[in-house]
Order: C-alpha cells, then sequence, then structure tokens
C-alpha cells in the first residue's frame, strides 16, 4: 500500500504508537494516508478502535516476523 508519510513507532508500547500517529496525522492533510510501523502487538486492536473513536479510516494493517505496518486515512482536517 502506497503511503503519504511513514511513522516509526518500532520499540514504543501502548499507548504511545497511538499518541504519535495523532500527533503525526495532524501534520497530514485530510485524504493522505500515513503508515505506521510498530512490533507492539497491541497495536492490532488498538489502531482500530483509535480510528473508530475519532473517524479517521483504518485501511488495514500487514504482519511480518512480529513487526506492523498499520494504515490510517486522514479523514478530516
Amino acid at each position: 500500500m502506497k503511503a503519504d508519510a511513514t511513522l516509526d513507532c518500532i520499540g514504543l508500547y501502548c499507548p504511545m504508537p497511538i499518541a504519535h500517529t495523532a500527533k503525526k496525522l495532524k501534520e497530514l492533510e485530510a485524504g493522505q494516508v500515513l503508515e505506521v510501523l510498530a512490533d507492539d502487538e497491541g497495536i492490532k486492536e488498538d489502531m482500530p478502535a483509535w480510528c473508530r473513536t475519532t473517524g479517521n479510516e483504518f485501511l488495514g494493517i500487514e504482519e511480518e516476523a512480529g513487526h506492523y505496518k498499520v494504515y490510517v486515512k486522514k479523514s478530516h482536517s
């Protein structure tokens, strides 16, 4: 999946990847996609829940060898 920006959260644990995602999304335009790199398994549940709460669009997650790539589309400014 093509992302407009990438956020490296490797080594960070809940709730820090979500906190950093919220901050980074503020820098993006509505409709842009953020790729979040993480190795905390909690992100698989935390990010979709956070997207439902904030109205941003959870586009999916890729998992490979304990590392996760999560894609979030900014839905509003």
